[in-house]
C-alpha cells in the first residue's frame, strides 16, 4: 500500500529537531511520496536540500504563497521563473488568494496568482491552489484562465458541495486533509457525493493535524487518519483509498 501526501512542508522549521525521524516513520507507515509546496524564495535552499536527501520520495513544487505576496512580489516571481527554468518541479504551488489574515495586498495577490497560472501553463505543470476566505476571487481568475492546460489541486479543500463541484469543473482535484476528521469540518457531510477520482490525500503538515492529534504538530505519517476517515465515508477499504488517491496524484503530477 503506497500512500501519497500531496501537500507537506517537511522543510519547515517545525521539523528541524527530528525531520529524518518524521520522514522515516511516515515511510514505514506506507507514506512514500511527499509533494512539497513552496512558500517564498527564503525556503528554496531548504527544499532543494530535502530533495537531495530523499530523491526517491520527495517531489518539489515552486511558487509564491499568497500570504507572502508583499511589495516585493515581482522580485519573488522573477526568482520563481529562474527556478522553473533551471530545475525540475512537479507543480506551481502553493499559489492563490488568502483574505483571512490581511486584505491589504489583494490586487497583488490576484496578479501573482494569474501570473503563476500562466507560468504553469508555459511549463505544462499543474497548479496547487491555496484558498482562504477567497472562493469568489479564486473562481473569477480560474474562469478567465480555464482550458485543457489548466489543471491541478485545490489544496486543503474546505468549501461547500457546490464549491467542490465548481473546483472540479476547472480540472482540479480536491486535496483532503485533517479537516475531514474535525467535528465541525463539514466536508465529511457531502464528500460521498464527490466521485473519489477527484480526491487526493494531504496533511499540510506541520499544520491542521487530524483527530486525535488536533492542535499538535502535524506529520506526513498522520495522513493515515485522513485515509481511515475516507475509507469510512466511501465504504471501501483503506488499501483501495490509498491506491485510488495515489493514482489520482499521478494523474496530476505526472509521476
Amino acid at each position: 500500500m503506497i500512500i501519497t501526501d500531496t501537500h507537506t512542508h517537511l522543510y519547515s522549521e517545525a521539523f528541524d529537531g527530528d525531520r529524518d525521524e518524521v520522514i522515516k516513520k511516515a515511510i514505514e507507515n506506507g507514506v512514500e511520496r511527499f509533494f512539497i509546496p513552496a512558500i517564498d524564495s527564503t525556503y528554496t535552499q531548504a527544499m532543494l536540500d530535502l530533495e537531495k536527501a530523499y530523491p526517491d520520495n520527495v517531489f518539489l513544487m515552486m511558487g509564491l504563497h499568497p500570504t507572502h505576496v508583499k511589495e516585493n512580489y515581482l522580485n519573488e516571481l522573477e526568482h520563481l521563473k529562474k527556478m522553473l527554468s533551471s530545475h525540475k518541479f512537479y507543480a506551481v504551488g502553493e499559489i492563490g488568494i488568502d483574505l483571512y489574515w490581511d486584505k491589504t495586498y489583494l490586487p497583488q495577490q490576484k496578479d501573482a496568482f494569474t501570473q503563476q497560472i500562466k507560468l504553469a501553463k508555459q511549463h505544462k505543470l499543474p497548479i496547487v491552489i491555496h484558498c482562504r476566505d477567497a472562493f469568489d476571487e479564486i473562481f473569477e481568475i480560474l474562469e478567465q484562465e480555464k482550458g485543457d492546460d489548466l489543471f491541478g489541486i485545490f489544496h486543503c479543500f474546505t468549501g461547500t458541495l457546490e464549491q467542490a463541484q465548481k473546483a472540479i469543473s476547472y480540472n482540479m482535484k480536491l486535496g483532503i486533509g485533517g479537516v475531514v476528521t474535525f467535528k465541525n469540518g463539514k466536508i465529511d457531510t457531502f464528500l460521498e457525493k464527490i466521485d473519489i477520482k477527484h480526491i487526493v490525500l494531504e496533511t499540510d503538515s506541520p499544520y491542521l493535524a487530524p483527530v486525535p492529534y488536533r492542535g499538535k504538530r502535524n506529520e506526513s505519517g498522520y495522513v493515515i487518519k485522513v485515509l481511515e476517515k475516507l475509507s469510512y465515508i466511501y465504504g471501501i477499504t483503506s488499501e483501495e483509498i490509498a491506491e485510488i488517491t495515489t493514482e489520482n496524484s499521478k494523474v496530476v503530477f505526472g509521476v
